[in-house]
C-alpha cells in the first residue's frame, strides 16, 4: 500500500518541464531558419488545408497539429489548415511578432465563390502580433481570416487591416463565409467582415476604421469602438444590422501556455472581471508544468488522465484524437483541461467525453468532442443538478466544439445530447455543437442518420453564453430550462432531412420554457433548409410570452430548399421561405418599434 501511495505521489509531482511534447506539436524559435519553419508548416497544411488535391482539403484529417512560438520576430508564412493551432508562447501578444507579407493567415478552404469559407472550420490562431500587409486585393491589405464556426482568433494585435472574407470580382463579388469569433484582440486599422453571414466579437480594441459590412448577424460585446446598434437593415444605406452591448458582464480568457526565458513552460489562468470593456492581456495565474499533466493520445487513456486529475492536476491534452473508455472526470476547484490543436475527445464506450462536477472555477477549453457508436447521454456533462455555481468564480467553456457524424460513417455515431448544463454559474465562450449534415466522403445524410435530439440543454441558472452556434439536431436545438440565462449571439440551422413530425412535434431551433421567467438573448437567429420534405414550423424561437420583449434582434433565415418558417418568435414576425422569381436567402428581422439595447 505504501508503495502504490509513494507511486501516485511521484505521478502527481514529477511532470517534466519543458514538458516531453510529441511529433504533434512543434515549438519554433526566433532562431529557427524561415525554411524550417515553412516546411513543417507547409507539410501540415498539405495534408488539413489548401484546395488541393480537393476544395475542403483535410477537412476530416486525422491528423492535429500544434505550432508553438517563442517570443521574437518571424519572418514566415503560416497558413493555418484544419486542426491546426498557431499559438505564441509570450505573456503578451506583442512578444511574438509576425513580420512577413501574409504571417498567420486562414485561407477560406474552397475557391468556389458560393462555398468560399462556409466549410472552413477547426483551427485557430492566438496570441501573437500581426505586421501583414499583404494586398489581399486592391486596396485592400492585412492579415486574412477567412473562416466560419469554430475558427477563433484570440489575443491578438492585428497593425493593419483584419480582412475576414475573400474578394473575386464577379456577380457576387465575395465568397460566402459563415463565421465567426474573435476576442480579447486589437486591431489597429479596420475589420472587414464583407460577406460573412454572421459574426461574434467580444473583448476587443478596434481602430479608427472600425468594422465594415457583414450581412445578417454581427454581435458586439465590450467592443471599443463597435458600430451603433440597429436592427434590420436600415432603408436610407442598405447597412445590415449590428448589435452592439457596451460592457461584458462576465469573463475570463482562455488559459494560454506561456516559457520563460530559462525555458520553463507555464499554463497561465487568467482571472475572472466583470462589466468589462475592450481586450485585456492580463496573464493572470501562472502554474508551472511540474504540476500540469501534458496527454498524448499514442499513451494516455482516460485512466491514466483521471489520475492525473484526480491529484488535483491540470491536463494539457497534445493534439490527437482520444478514444475514451471512460468520461474525463474535473472534480477540483480551478482545474483547467486544455486541449491543443483540436485535440479531439470520442466518447467511445456510451458515455460523456467530459463530466465536470459540482465545483467551482473549472476550465475546459480547446476541445473537439464527438459521438461515437453506443447510445451516448450527453458528450459534456456540466453537473448533477443539486449545485447553484459560483458567481465569483464561474466555470468557463472556452473554444468547446462537438459534433455527431462527420468522420465516421452516417450509422456509427450518436448522442442525446451534445452540451447538458445541470449547474448554475456556467459562462460558454465560443462554442459549435453540430449534427454533421454530410458523412467523410462527401455523401449527404439522410432520415435521421447521425442521431441527436439536442445541441444545448440548460438546466442550471444565471448560464452564460457568448458566440452560441448548434445546428441540424433532430429535436429542439436549444432547450433552456432555467433563469437568469443570457446568450449574446446565436446562429443555428433546423436539420435538412426531417419531415413534417417535426413541426407538427412542436420542435424548434430556441425554446425556453414555458415556467422560465428571466431570459434575455440578442441576435438570436434561426435558418433553414428542407432539403427533402416541405416542412412548414410554426416559429423558429419559442418562449413565454412575457420574455418577448427580451430578445434582442431576433430573425429568421430561408437558405434553400422547401418549407417555411411562418414566424421569428411566438407568433411574432413574418414568414422565411421561398419567393417564387427570387434566388438566394431570404431573412426577416423582429424589431421594435422602439429599440432598446
Amino acid at each position: 500500500m505504501k508503495l502504490i501511495q509513494y507511486a501516485c505521489v511521484a505521478f502527481a509531482v514529477g511532470q517534466h518541464n519543458p514538458p516531453i511534447w510529441p511529433s504533434s506539436v512543434s515549438v519554433f524559435s526566433p532562431d529557427d531558419s524561415a525554411d524550417h519553419i515553412e516546411s513543417i508548416v507547409n507539410s501540415a497544411y498539405a495534408m488539413n488545408g489548401g484546395v488541393y488535391p480537393k476544395s475542403e482539403n483535410g477537412e476530416f484529417s486525422d491528423k492535429r497539429f500544434a505550432f508553438l512560438f517563442k517570443p521574437g520576430d518571424y519572418n514566415v508564412d503560416v497558413p493555418v489548415g484544419y486542426y491546426t493551432q498557431v499559438a505564441g508562447l509570450g505573456k503578451h501578444p506583442s512578444d511574438v511578432r509576425f513580420l512577413s507579407g501574409k504571417g498567420v493567415y486562414g485561407d477560406e478552404a474552397s475557391h468556389s465563390v458560393k462555398t468560399g469559407a462556409l466549410d472552413t472550420f477547426w483551427r485557430s490562431a492566438e496570441n501573437f502580433q500581426s505586421h501583414s500587409t499583404y494586398p489581399w486585393w486592391p486596396g485592400m491589405t492585412g492579415m486574412l481570416w477567412s473562416v466560419s464556426q469554430a475558427a477563433p482568433l484570440r489575443r491578438a494585435i492585428v497593425t493593419d487591416n483584419l480582412v475576414l472574407f475573400r474578394y473575386r470580382p464577379g456577380e457576387y463579388d465575395a465568397d460566402f463565409a459563415s463565421g465567426g469569433y474573435m476576442s480579447n484582440s486589437q486591431v489597429h486599422g479596420t475589420v472587414n467582415s464583407g460577406s460573412q453571414q454572421q459574426w461574434f466579437t467580444r473583448n476587443a480594441d478596434m481602430g479608427s476604421g472600425g468594422w465594415s459590412n457583414g450581412v445578417w448577424n454581427q454581435v458586439f460585446v465590450g467592443v471599443k469602438n463597435a458600430p451603433q446598434s440597429h436592427c434590420g437593415v436600415l432603408p436610407w444605406s442598405g447597412e445590415n444590422p449590428y448589435i452592439t452591448i457596451d460592457e461584458t458582464p462576465v469573463v475570463a480568457e482562455k488559459p494560454f501556455i506561456t516559457i520563460d526565458d530559462a525555458g520553463l513552460y507555464s499554463l497561465n489562468v487568467p482571472h475572472v472581471s466583470f462589466n468589462r470593456v475592450g481586450a485585456d492581456f492580463d496573464a493572470g495565474d501562472s502554474r508551472g508544468f511540474e504540476n500540469v499533466y501534458v496527454a498524448d493520445d499514442a499513451h494516455d487513456t482516460a485512466e491514466s488522465i483521471n489520475t492525473a486529475l484526480k491529484q488535483g492536476m491540470d491536463v494539457v491534452l497534445s493534439p490527437g484524437n482520444y478514444f475514451l473508455e471512460a468520461s474525463l472526470e474535473l472534480n477540483k476547484d480551478g482545474q483547467v483541461l486544455l486541449g491543443l490543436g483540436l485535440a479531439t475527445l470520442i466518447a467511445s464506450n456510451g458515455q460523456a467525453a467530459i463530466k465536470v462536477g459540482n465545483v467551482d472555477g473549472v476550465r475546459v477549453a480547446g476541445v473537439l468532442l464527438e459521438g461515437g457508436k453506443l447510445p451516448t447521454d450527453a458528450l459534456l456533462q456540466w453537473g448533477d443538478g443539486t449545485y447553484g455555481g459560483n458567481p465569483n468564480d464561474p466555470g468557463f467553456l472556452h473554444d468547446v466544439f462537438m459534433r455527431v457524424g462527420g468522420p465516421t460513417r452516417a450509422d456509427d455515431t450518436q448522442a442525446k445530447v451534445m452540451l447538458q448544463i445541470n449547474s448554475g454559474n456556467v459562462v460558454g465562450d465560443n462554442l459549435w455543437l453540430w449534427r454533421a449534415d454530410h458523412t467523410i466522403d462527401g455523401a449527404p445524410i439522410y432520415n435521421g442518420q447521425n442521431p441527436v435530439d439536442h445541441g444545448l440543454v440548460v438546466e442550471g441558472a444565471d448560464v452564460t453564453m457568448y458566440g452560441l452556434a448548434s445546428e441540424h439536431t433532430l429535436k429542439d436545438i436549444v432547450q433552456w430550462n432555467a433563469d437568469g440565462g443570457r446568450v449574446y449571439f446565436f446562429q443555428s440551422e433546423l436539420p435538412y432531412d426531417v419531415n413534417q413530425d417535426f413541426a407538427d412535434n412542436g420542435y424548434c431551433g430556441y425554446r425556453v420554457a414555458d415556467h422560465v421567467k428571466t431570459h434575455i438573448a440578442y441576435g438570436v437567429g434561426v435558418y433553414h433548409f428542407f432539403r427533402d420534405y416541405p416542412v412548414v414550423v410554426p416559429s423558429g424561437i419559442k418562449a413565454p410570452v412575457d420574455l418577448e420583449d427580451s430578445f434582442v434582434s431576433p430573425f429568421g433565415v430561408y437558405l434553400n430548399g422547401l418549407g417555411r418558417v411562418n414566424h421569428v418568435l411566438n407568433e411574432n414576425g413574418a414568414a422565411t421561405f421561398h419567393t417564387p422569381g427570387t434566388s438566394g436567402a431570404q431573412v426577416t428581422w423582429l424589431c421594435p418599434a422602439v429599440e432598446v439595447v
